[in-house]
């Protein structure tokens, strides 16, 4: 009994804090509706399979015959169960019951979405029934019914078993003899489970719709011509079977129920197997192509319409291969917001410049965002700087890991478009305390993505802070304190609630410690994601949450979609399988088949107290009406939405990635065309991915005007080419796909050309080099690959960046900044090249500016963000984008540069080690010092 509570308590003590979680949250009426909604599941599901089954026993028991003859094996069976047979009279009901309350408690969302089904619109090309009857309707029915048969077959099976132990049934040689109570019982649950088949295969037409064939996903010519037609037919069958069975319950004989079943066998190999296939043999392959027209045309249309593709603005785009001087004279505006900062290579860079302490960090990806500075829109480079307790090493106690180190410090960004004079990230929000261009606000991140698994925060008023707010930035200076002040988590006011979360996580030290006070809070479950996921349990979420300044706070974004797999004629794909790429990596094992998506939700979270919001982005998906029936007062109207949250919202990555792999298909609407497969399209794999690893290119955010378009907008692209391998693959552009990201900056208010999405088809008759033959054209010119054996002297590595591809100058102009960098544990990758291509030209030059200068035969009529390089931070300013230090040659200046850098940066880890004491440290950063000057010495001469 002391264990049987402990193991209650614990349990308790887990409910309890989602309890103070969800509340704390504002969000406890999800909880309950999920714990209300699974337990009168599992009730249902207790009573709906231990009833049944128990009433199948008593009756097989008490009408057993008194007198039977059994034989010795039985009678021994009979003396080992009586002793227990009144416990297992109710004890197996009771244990099947529960496994069944188990599984119909797991299946709440189904029962709910059909409880408060939302209509669509729209009809099904073949029953036209509403769509929503696929969506909600038929999973319902089919669940039930998948129930329902289970509990009968269940059932027919303990009451045959119990009158064969009782002598019910008796096998006497060749001779089965069953009495007439048993007979009835058996041929009742047999028709009644028949009955259910019955309705099961009738349902089974409406699941040709959604079913996969060899050619399309919904029922083609011959399911709509022999399978549906046969499964009507079995349904009828099965029903007259079940009839049989019925009057073998009054009259005795099972002739005509076995001649019956015997029957639908039969007649299910037949019209469900022999008859399908031998339409489709001999009268749909010989003329498939015209027999299947009007079901892939149905194909063609649910599909596009499932994945939001039906309103794609297709545009003829002949696109030039000749570079001309002038030629991006009419693209000025896009050519000045080429980013040429890899979000994907900066974060060291990011991490020397402005990590400052072991105890920050940032991401390996940092995020693209937009912003007005001096009135214009500028794509940057953003992350938060969050925690790393991993850093504190021996210091990584309890106290210090919960109590002291609590929250990250700070945004830092840096100019999409620009580079420093030694190739470093220009920042226009940077430094402890931050400082830079971006508006005022609250700096302190208590909820990130790397945020520690709980911290306890706040203390009493007037009380010392114990919380380290930010390291100080000048020598001997004390460090900074703050205390939350903010709702982020439940409180720890009372030693029950100390009680709960010290079994929750673990730790006696949160019902012990001193610093856990009446007015503390735990907060946990604090990356943006996690928190999302569990308020709104119905929700996809994006693989990534970014970061933005809105409304004086640090707000996580994080998209949220609602999706489906049972939309009719539209065809499904793997959800991980779509979005991975070289960011997102493939996850092993998914089962997240879909058909349907839409981004119906635009989440924010509070990177200060947590506090998440959730607002209606898609007010017309049906998914999302259902959800807000069964969660009401969850969800904000979009008109909440303020001008900066709206200004910061883009298009979503993962379900632009979803959507151009639908298109690498289903951009050809004519049904002949889409049959003979002969324009299928891919997305290219990334050019700088390994050989040996290849990945695909990931789409990626700029500022630019694609053709067909009125105006530059900020915009999410990416790139198709021929779908074939082998020797006939051709990486050569056939398509390029942008769609306007940016909502505007209105409150409540989504800016028109949101969403719109552009296919600029490529002509067949012009051959547009695609990223991989761009990149080997890089990688095989002699004098590029000359002067990047010259960056690669001293061991130092070159990072090839993001490859971008722009519809500017009437055709494709490729971008790709190359990085280097030195060895050494503190060296970080800088800008210090650019690649340029456009058709068959190239050029390589210091900076875009001059590359597009280059490459357009000496003016290409527009200016680049780099034109004018600024200095590296702390540095005099100098001319142009010639170094104070200048040797004459570009490939040493580009070394010397990298290696001021790694000097600045050991003789600032010399002076914070010598202010803490730290001779070890001290010692090392002035070794890496002398290395760097005695490096420099030796390019000069010296």
């Amino acid at each position: 009994m002391i264990a049987g509570l402990v193991i209650a308590f614990f349990v308790f003590a887990g409910f309890y804090a989602d309890v103070l979680w969800f509340d704390q949250l504002g969000f406890l009426s999800v909880l309950t509706t999920q714990w209300i909604a699974g337990a009168v599941l599992f009730l249902v599901g207790f009573v709906a399979m231990a009833v049944p089954v128990w009433v199948s026993i008593q009756i097989a028991y008490r009408f057993r015959p008194v007198y039977a003859k059994l034989n010795s094996q039985l009678d021994r069976y009979q003396q080992v169960i009586e002793p227990l047979r009144r416990l297992a009279m109710y004890g197996i009901p009771a244990l099947l019951g529960l496994f069944a309350g188990v599984a119909a408690a797991t299946r709440w969302q189904v029962v709910l979405m059909w409880l408060n089904r939302t209509d669509t619109g729209r009809v099904d090309p073949q029953f036209k029934f509403d769509v929503s009857f696929y969506m909600f309707d038929l999973p319902f029915f089919q669940a039930v019914l998948g129930f329902a048969s289970a509990v009968v077959l269940i059932a027919t099976l303990v009451a045959a078993a119990t009158s064969y132990l009782y002598g019910s049934i008796r096998v006497s040689g060749r001779d089965v003899l069953v009495s007439k109570a048993a007979r009835i019982q058996i041929a009742v649950t047999a028709s009644v489970y028949l009955l259910l088949q019955a309705a099961s295969i009738w349902l089974d037409q409406y699941s040709t719709l959604t079913n996969t064939n060899d050619l399309i996903t919904g029922a083609g010519y011959t399911d709509v011509n022999a399978t549906i037609p046969g499964r009507a037919i079995l349904a009828g069958i099965a029903a007259v079977v079940a009839i049989l069975f019925l009057v073998t319950a009054v009259i005795g004989r099972w002739r005509l129920p076995v001649i019956g079943t015997a029957l639908l066998i039969v007649s299910s190999l037949l019209l469900g197997s022999l008859y399908p296939w031998v339409v489709q043999r001999f009268q749909v392959d010989p003329s498939a192509k015209t027999l299947e027209r009007e079901y892939i045309q149905r194909n063609i249309d649910l599909t596009r319409d499932a994945y939001d593709l039906a309103d794609v603005k297709e545009v003829p785009y002949n696109a030039t291969t000749t570079a001309e001087p002038g030629a991006l004279r009419s693209d000025a505006e896009t050519t000045a917001n080429i980013r040429i900062l890899d979000p994907a290579l900066v974060s060291d860079a990011f991490s020397q410049l402005e990590q400052f302490k072991q105890y920050y960090q940032f991401p390996q990806n940092l995020d693209v965002d937009r912003y007005t500075i001096d009135g214009k829109s500028q794509d940057t480079v953003v992350t938060v700087r969050d925690l790393k307790l991993s850093g504190l090493n021996a210091g990584n106690t309890w106290v210090n890991s919960t109590v002291v180190y609590t929250h990250g410090y700070g945004v830092v960004a840096a100019y999409g478009n620009q580079r420093s004079a030694d190739g470093q990230p220009v920042f226009l929000e940077s430094g402890i305390p931050t400082k830079g261009s971006l508006p005022e606000y609250e700096p302190r991140i208590y909820f990130g993505e790397t945020s520690a698994p709980y911290s306890i925060v706040g203390a009493p008023e007037g009380s010392k802070p114990v919380e380290l707010d930010y390291p100080s930035g000048t020598e001997g200076a004390q460090q900074t304190y703050t205390t939350f002040t903010g709702d982020g988590g439940p409180k720890l006011d009372n030693a029950f609630n100390k009680l709960i979360y010290a079994l929750k996580f673990q730790s006696e030290q949160i019902f012990l410690a001193n610093d856990v006070n009446e007015k503390s809070q735990i907060l946990y479950d604090r990356d943006p994601v996690t928190r999302v996921q569990k308020v709104a349990p119905y929700l996809t979420l994006d693989s990534d949450a970014y970061p933005s300044i809105v409304d004086g706070k640090v707000k996580w974004i994080v998209d949220g979609y609602t999706t489906s797999a049972s939309y009719p004629y539209s065809t499904s794909v793997g959800l991980s399988d779509a979005i991975a790429d070289t960011e997102t990596p493939p996850q092993p094992f998914a089962l997240d088949k879909i058909n349907y998506m839409r981004n119906s939700v635009k989440a924010t979270v509070d990177a200060y107290d947590g506090s998440v919001t959730l607002y209606a982005w898609d007010k017309e998906d049906p998914l999302l009406k259902t959800w807000q029936k069964i969660f009401p007062a969850t969800i904000k109207p979009m008109s909440q939405m303020s001008g900066e949250l709206m200004s910061h919202v883009r298009y979503p990555a993962d379900m632009f990635k979803v959507q151009r792999k639908v298109l690498g298909k289903y951009h050809v609407t004519d049904p002949g065309s889409f049959y003979s497969v002969d324009d299928a399209w891919t997305t290219p794999n990334d050019p700088v991915s390994p050989s040996t690893n290849t990945t695909l290119q990931p789409p990626y955010y700029l500022t630019m005007q694609v053709p067909g378009s009125d105006a530059p907008s900020f915009s999410l692209y990416s790139t198709f080419i021929p779908d074939a391998s082998g020797a006939t693959s051709r990486n050569v552009l056939t398509g390029y796909l942008a769609v306007d990201a940016d909502a505007g900056a209105k409150d409540g208010q989504r800016a028109d050309g949101y969403g719109k999405m552009r296919l600029l088809t490529l002509p067949k008759d012009v051959t547009v080099p695609g990223p991989g033959q761009v990149q080997a054209k890089f990688n095989a010119d002699p004098t590029v690959s000359t002067q990047l054996n010259l960056l690669k002297q001293g061991q130092s590595k070159v990072l090839n960046g993001n490859l971008l591809t722009l519809p500017v100058g009437g055709g494709l102009l490729y971008v790709q900044p190359v990085y280097v960098q030195s060895t050494g544990e503190t060296s970080y990758p800088l800008l210090q090249k650019v690649l340029v291509a456009f058709g068959d030209q190239i050029a390589f030059e210091d900076t875009l500016d001059k590359a597009l200068n280059v490459l357009f035969g000496g003016e290409s009529g527009a200016n680049a963000g780099d034109t004018s390089v600024p200095p590296t931070t702390g540095e005099t300013p100098t001319t142009g984008t010639t170094p104070s230090t200048s040797t004459g040659d570009p490939v040493k200046d580009a070394r010397l540069r990298s290696l001021l850098a790694e000097a600045k940066l050991a003789m600032t880890d010399k002076q914070a080690a010598l202010a803490v004491g730290d001779f070890t440290a001290y010692g090392v950063a002035d070794k890496k010092l002398n290395d760097a000057i005695g490096q420099m010495l030796t390019l000069l001469g010296q």
